[in-house]
């Protein structure tokens, strides 16, 4: 992983803020409990259709994180396709690591 903020996730799960997989943050996001979703970069069809929708219908913001293996691993899990993050503050430490990778990136 080469965004050190996707190390966030694992923070944001032992404090019982985060939402994983594809249902979770789908039922979630039709209760517009949701500040950001992430996906796996290698997600199936299944989440693309099934969340990545639903987030952008809703407004909420969707990034592309990484595998679905590695982000499993930051959150204890074998492999993970979709997580939603509750907490404002840290979908805002996520997506400005990410933001800031991008940019390097450039």
């Amino acid at each position: 992983m080469t965004n050190e903020n996707w190390g966030l996730l694992g923070l944001g799960a032992r404090a019982g803020t985060l939402v994983v997989g594809t249902s979770g943050v789908r039922a979630a996001l039709q209760r517009d409990e949701l500040e950001l979703v992430v996906v796996a970069g290698d997600h199936g069809q299944r989440t693309a259709e099934k969340v990545m929708r639903l987030a952008q219908a809703r407004g909420v913001e969707t990034v592309v994180g990484p595998s679905a293996s590695q982000l499993g691993r930051q959150l204890g899990r074998s492999s993970v396709q979709s997580v939603g993050v509750r907490d404002r503050r840290l979908a805002a430490g996520i997506l400005g690591g990410n933001r800031a990778e991008h940019a390097r990136r450039k």
